[in-house]
């Protein structure tokens, strides 16, 4: 099968710069960035050694047209004329079916980073697993062939498996990230910063990376028993209703969890 080579990313956000930029890497890739934010797709387009184009110029050509937008708009980007019939059409939603892109696209498609993406930071994407999916079998075998371009893991996941992944990923990641936020607020409240709980967060991180399975490596009061230090915490929250219920939903979680190891 020959190696599609003709891209074109629809989209200006932080993963369409992260895939372009993956993209570029490779050998004997043409990149063409379509985005209705001109400004962003341009600087995006440069930083790439790609064509910038209008949205509403024909991507002639294309032969894997990638729709790298939030969820919301992946339907009503598919609908823009310039993208050509006869190309794979694919996005990058982890949470959204393959069905949400039109049928007037014969060959659709998913490809889905499990990764999350941040303004100036640098990504390795060789890193990153990357699931697709196909509505056909050529075209399975075609993303996945291309996905294995830009990432040394590369795995098929129907819409199904997919959308549980995305919880996964939401669990782990942004859950995550909001509790270091709630840790730092805690920090601040006894005079000290977040800098104070970074090595805490990266040890934290190291062992659950290092375990086979991270319930395995969990500490605190909660996976103790501790009631004692649990109660004198749940004091310290007694005026804060919605943080009450997120520490005892969690302490519950570990201790159900410890049980079963």
């Amino acid at each position: 099968m020959r190696p599609l080579s003709d891209i074109a990313i629809i989209g200006s956000g932080n993963l369409a710069e992260a895939l372009a930029a993956a993209v570029a890497r490779t050998e004997g890739a043409k990149l063409r960035i379509a985005a209705r934010n001109s400004v962003r797709g341009r600087e995006i387009a440069a930083k790439c050694g790609a064509q910038y184009v209008d949205p509403q110029t024909p991507l002639t050509g294309a032969e894997l047209c990638i729709i790298a937008v939030s969820d919301a708009v992946i339907e009503s980007v598919a609908e823009w004329p310039g993208i050509p019939a006869e190309a794979i059409v694919a996005h990058t939603s982890g949470a959204t079916p393959l069905l949400a892109l039109p049928q007037r696209f014969a060959r659709r498609g998913v490809i889905y980073p499990l990764q999350t993406f941040t303004a100036g930071r640098q990504t390795d994407f060789a890193s990153i697993p990357i699931f697709t999916e196909g509505s056909d079998e050529l075209t399975a075998e075609a993303l996945e062939a291309f996905a294995q371009r830009l990432s040394r893991c590369t795995r098929r996941a129907d819409s199904q498996s997919r959308r549980m992944i995305h919880l996964a990923a939401v669990f782990a990641c942004n859950f995550t990230n909001a509790l270091y936020g709630i840790g730092a607020r805690m920090m601040e409240r006894a005079g000290f910063g977040f800098d104070e709980l970074r090595p805490l967060i990266a040890e934290t991180a190291a062992k659950a990376l290092a375990a086979q399975n991270p319930p395995e490596v969990q500490t605190g009061p909660a996976v103790r028993g501790d009631m004692a230090s649990m109660q004198r915490h749940m004091e310290l929250l007694k005026q804060e209703a919605r943080l009450s219920e997120i520490y005892k939903l969690l302490s519950d979680e570990i201790w159900e969890t410890s049980k079963r190891i």
